[in-house]
């Protein structure tokens, strides 16, 4: 089966409107964004909620970048060489945290 890409088309001719891909990549989003607010409205806060959210919204950045940023026509090792070190800043991010929170507990017991 031949792919039809919009450069193939002859000079002077309008490509067909992509209306069908941008209303699913809409209803995507919307249902991402309507479990998030489920989530986020009928759990109590804690934890667990916490870790849904970031991950649905996790989710919903990867998407994004894929359609609108056009990655995932992207070559495999271009797109990993964005994820990895994007995987690497985050786990940083967590890894700083709890080490953060261990300092300030540690310091506050020391002086009390």
């Amino acid at each position: 089966m031949a792919m039809h890409h919009d450069h193939d088309l002859p000079a002077g001719e309008i490509p067909k409107p992509q209306t069908k891909a941008i209303w699913k990549t809409f209803f995507i989003l919307v249902a991402l964004t309507a479990v998030e607010f489920l989530f986020a409205f009928t759990m109590d806060a804690g934890t667990l909620r916490n870790a849904i959210f970031i991950i649905l919204t996790i989710f919903k950045a990867f998407y994004i970048v894929a359609e609108f940023m056009h990655l995932k026509h992207e070559t495999k090792a271009l797109i990993w060489c964005i994820l990895l070190p994007m995987a690497l800043v985050a786990w940083l991010m967590v890894a700083l945290i709890s080490e953060g929170s261990y300092y300030f507990e540690s310091v506050t017991n020391y002086f009390r």
